[in-house]
């Protein structure tokens, strides 16, 4: 049974592994783990799920509380992912499941998260359709340079 858990200040290391295979640019587990300590000035939460005795997170979240004009108070996932190797294990439904817990503790209405439309999501569009989640906009976004 998956074991989820925040990850305080200082712990990032333990997700960076999982974290890594999602954002493959930041090329180290050790640079990641940096950048999200960097991250936590501005609101940035990790939460990790976790095989029975062992240190590494199976899968991890990063995710943030906010409030807008737009969405009012709601947790905004920045980051989803399961380690594939460990994937099927039920890491994803247990940290969904923690997220939507936090989510109502911090008094959010809305849990949100943005998905890329490349083939290769194509799993995770599905995991998100089978927790309820909708496609609710459009996200429009420029390359300024």
């Amino acid at each position: 049974m998956p074991e989820v858990r925040e990850l305080e200040a200082g712990a990032s290391h333990l997700a960076a592994p999982a974290l890594l295979e999602l954002r493959p640019h930041l090329r180290t587990a050790e640079a990641l783990a940096d950048r999200i300590e960097a991250l936590r000035a501005g609101g940035y939460r990790v939460a990790g799920s976790f095989e029975p005795g062992e240190q590494t997170a199976a899968a991890a979240a990063g995710f943030r509380v906010a409030e807008n004009l737009h969405m009012g108070r709601h947790l905004y996932v920045d980051d989803l992912v399961t380690r594939a190797a460990m994937r099927g294990r039920g890491h994803a439904d247990a940290l969904f499941a923690w997220l939507e817990a936090e989510a109502r503790a911090q008094g959010c209405a809305v849990l949100h998260l943005d998905s890329g439309v490349q083939a290769e999501r194509e799993d995770a569009h599905r995991f998100y359709f089978r927790h309820g989640m909708r496609i609710a906009s459009y996200h429009f976004s420029r390359v300024l340079n």
